[in-house]
């Protein structure tokens, strides 16, 4: 049975992607170089997104882990307690 992710942050990563280029999201919330995954999730049931760009540009990723459109932020850190 899987772990529920915890909360990295409260608003999204703003991080400069390549076209092209393999991403590990950290879907756990464990990883300490947030909010890529550096193997922090092993143990949780919980396994990191990956993700390859279309283009070359910034974008802004999920850090609440509660988001509907992994790995990008949906606002989703609006509607926590």
């Amino acid at each position: 049975m899987a772990s529920q992710p915890i909360i990295a942050g409260r608003e999204p990563a703003t991080v400069e992607v390549k076209q092209g280029k393999t991403y590990l999201w950290c879907s756990c919330g464990r990883s300490r170089t947030q909010p890529m995954c550096d193997g922090s999730h092993v143990g949780t049931g919980l396994t990191p997104l990956e993700f390859k760009p279309p283009w070359d540009k910034k974008v802004r990723l999920c850090m609440c882990k509660q988001t509907k459109t992994p790995p990008y932020c949906d606002g989703s850190h609006l509607d926590l307690p």
